[in-house]
C-alpha cells in the first residue's frame, strides 16, 4: 500500500483528501461490506460518499449492465433515440411530483446544479441567486459560487451574485434558544429584508439542500422551505432543490428530502445514488423551464446506455423492495441509540439526522479525526464533514439491515468511549 500511497501523491493533487493516517485501497465488495487491499472486511456506513445506495455487487444491476454490455453499445449519443433514458426520464418525472416534468441527464450532481443555475437565470434574466449558509452544491466555477463553505471554497470569483440566506446555523448564539415556529419567523424576515436591500431587481432563484451533505447533515425545521417559498412566489423567484444526497427514498419520510418541507420546487437535481455508483446526474422540472433555452444542447455522456441501464435496475429496486420504508425503520435504532449515548459522553455535542443519513457532532475536529480511526480499526467505514470538520456523517446503502445496524451502532459507541 505504501508504494501505492506514493504514487497517489506523485500525480494526484494534494487537494484530493485521502482518510485515514494509512489510507485504504477497496479492492471488492458484497452486500454492505467491502474488503481491502490487506485482506481486511468493513461494513460500510458511507456508501462512496451518498452513492452505494443499494450496496456491492447487487445482481440486478449488474446483469442489467452486463445485458447493455453485451449489445456492443456502450455509447450513442443523445442525437439518437435511447429507450434506457426514455424509460429512465418517464418514471424520474411521474415521482418527482413536478407538473408537467421534463428531464434532462447529465453526469454528476455538479454539472446538474450548473444546469439548474442556466435554466433559472435564463428565465429570470438575473443572474442574482440566494443560496444557503454552509452550503455545498459542487466543484465547478458557478457551484463553487452557491456554496458557502470555506473549506470548500477556492475563488470568491463568480459568475453570479449570490447572497447567502439562514436555515442550517441555529448552533449560533442568536438562533440558539429559539423554538422552531421562532426560528422560521426569525429567517423568514431576513429573506424578505434580503430581498428589500442588498438584491437589485429581480432574483432568478432560490437553491438548497434539504439536509446540507457536507455541511454535516445540518438541516432547518421542517417547514422553513415552504415558508421560504411563500415569500419567493410574491416575487416570482424559482425554488431549486438540491436532493443529489437526500434524494430516492434515504430520508425515511419521503422520497424526495423537500418534501419534508411539504414544498414541490420548480427545480429539483438528482445525482450520486441514482446509479448504484455508475456516473449519473440530472435534472427533473417543469417542461416549460428546460424546453425554453433557444440553443441547441446535449450531454455527451449524460444519459448513456450503461448508466441509464444502471440507474433503472437501482430505481426499480429501491421501489420494489420499499427502501424508503426499510430506511425510516432502521434509522430509529441507530439515531436514537446514537443519542443514549451521546447523552453520557462529553465528546459528543449533537447527534441528528433523518432516515438513513445521520450525524454525530464531536467537541473538536481532532475527536472527529480520532472517532474516524477508532471506527476504521473496529471494521466500520464513515464519513467526515461539517463546517469546521469537527462532524462523522453517515449515509449506509438503503439495503442495511436491522442485524447491520445493531452492529454499526455498537461499533460507533465503542470507538466514542474510546475517544471520551
Amino acid at each position: 500500500m505504501s508504494d501505492l500511497l506514493a504514487r497517489h501523491r506523485a500525480v494526484i493533487p494534494t487537494w484530493v483528501t485521502l482518510y485515514y493516517d494509512e489510507p485504504i485501497e477497496i479492492v471488492s465488495g458484497r452486500g454492505n461490506r467491502v474488503t481491502d487491499s490487506e485482506g481486511r472486511t468493513y461494513l460500510d456506513f458511507f456508501a462512496g460518499i451518498v452513492t452505494n445506495t443499494l450496496g456491492y455487487d447487487i445482481a440486478e444491476v449488474r446483469e442489467a449492465v452486463e445485458r447493455q454490455l453485451a449489445t456492443g453499445v456502450v455509447h450513442t449519443s443523445t442525437l439518437y433515440l435511447l429507450r434506457g433514458q426514455v424509460e429512465l426520464a418517464e418514471k424520474i418525472a411521474r415521482l418527482s411530483g413536478i407538473e408537467n416534468a421534463k428531464v434532462f441527464f447529465t453526469n454528476s450532481g455538479t454539472e446538474a446544479n450548473e444546469t439548474a443555475l442556466l435554466l433559472a437565470t435564463y428565465t429570470r434574466k438575473s443572474n442574482q441567486v440566494l443560496a444557503m449558509r454552509q452550503s455545498y452544491h459542487g466543484r465547478s466555477f458557478g457551484a463553487t459560487s452557491i456554496t458557502a463553505n470555506a473549506s470548500w471554497k477556492n475563488s470568491a470569483l463568480s459568475p453570479l451574485s449570490v447572497y447567502f440566506l439562514h436555515g442550517g446555523d441555529r448552533h449560533l448564539a442568536q438562533f440558539r434558544g429559539l423554538s422552531d415556529d421562532d426560528y422560521v419567523k426569525v429567517c423568514v424576515e431576513d429573506l424578505r429584508h434580503t430581498l428589500a436591500t442588498v438584491v437589485g431587481g429581480d432574483v432568478a432563484a432560490l437553491i438548497a439542500e434539504p439536509i446540507q451533505g457536507v455541511g454535516g447533515f445540518t438541516a432547518p425545521p421542517d417547514g422553513l422551505y415552504a415558508a421560504y417559498q411563500e415569500v419567493l412566489a410574491e416575487h416570482g423567484v424559482l425554488f431549486i432543490a438540491d436532493e443529489v444526497q437526500t434524494g430516492w427514498g434515504r430520508t425515511g419520510q419521503n422520497f424526495w428530502g423537500i418534501q419534508n418541507h411539504g414544498v414541490t420546487p420548480d427545480i429539483m437535481t438528482f445525482a450520486k445514488g441514482l446509479g448504484n455508483g455508475f456516473a449519473i446526474g440530472g435534472v427533473v422540472a417543469r417542461g416549460e423551464l428546460l424546453d425554453a433555452l433557444h440553443a441547441t444542447g446535449l450531454s455527451t455522456f449524460g444519459g448513456n446506455p450503461i448508466s441509464t441501464a444502471a440507474a433503472n435496475a437501482t430505481l426499480d429496486y429501491i421501489l420494489d423492495h420499499d427502501l424508503q420504508a426499510n430506511a425510516a425503520k432502521v434509522d430509529e435504532r441507530i439515531i436514537d441509540g446514537l443519542r443514549a449515548a451521546g447523552a453520557r459522553l462529553d465528546v459528543v455535542t449533537d447527534v441528528r439526522g433523518r432516515g438513513l443519513m445521520f450525524a454525530i457532532q464531536l467537541s473538536s475536529p481532532e475527536a472527529a479525526k480520532r472517532l474516524l480511526e477508532a471506527t476504521k480499526a473496529r471494521g466500520l467505514l464513515v464519513g467526515k464533514g461539517g463546517l469546521y470538520g469537527d462532524t462523522v456523517r453517515m449515509a449506509p446503502p438503503l439495503t442495511l439491515t436491522e442485524d447491520e445496524a445493531e452492529e454499526g451502532l455498537n461499533i460507533l459507541i465503542d470507538a466514542l468511549e474510546e475517544i471520551s
